[in-house]
């Protein structure tokens, strides 16, 4: 999956640095441009049954998280970009992408806690969402025992949920 998936990958980490977590636009740009992917794709991921699926979604859920930073910012999130609905196959593609983020959120979040302006150090809900748990371990077990998914498909959601974050970055 990560070698499928890593030139998508690489290509979001470039588009995303361009945002400068450092100052309080930056930052806020990069809440936008993360909101413009993660609301519609949890929202399919919902729709498609996500919690069949893994029945901890609601721990795993960032949705509230990501809003509650940008009211803090004093912006909404009104622009997201549009995704396809979720088969099973589909959703743990999806899923590969956001809980895969977990993990660079981690490192994001030691920038943004550096940062001088206090603005940006109360709005970090999205960024250390599910710190100390493991929400990765558990995806990658999940992961591990499907047996019935489709692998091209998996790969070609979590490619199409890549996209959805360079979108949402485009328009931010």
């Amino acid at each position: 999956m990560r070698d499928a998936t890593s030139a998508a990958h690489r290509e979001l980490d470039a588009q995303m640095s361009a945002f400068d977590l450092a100052t309080f636009s930056g930052y806020r740009r990069f809440l936008q441009a993360s909101a413009g992917a993660l609301l519609p794709l949890e929202a399919a991921l919902v729709e498609a049954g996500v919690a069949r699926m893994f029945p901890d979604w609601p721990e795993r859920a960032r949705s509230a998280a990501i809003t509650a930073d940008l009211v803090r910012l004093g912006k909404d999130a009104n622009a997201t970009v549009s995704v396809l609905p979720l088969t099973p196959s589909g959703m743990i593609g999806a899923m590969y992408v956001l809980e895969g983020s977990r993990l660079g959120a981690k490192f994001l979040l030691k920038t943004v806690a550096d940062t001088a302006d206090p603005r940006i150090g109360e709005a970090t809900a999205y960024l250390s969402h599910g710190a100390g748990h493991r929400l990765w371990q558990s995806f990658l077990a999940k992961l591990a025992s499907e047996q019935t998914c489709d692998e091209d498909e998996v790969i070609e959601a979590a490619r199409s949920a890549f996209a959805a974050f360079e979108q949402a970055a485009d328009r931010a």
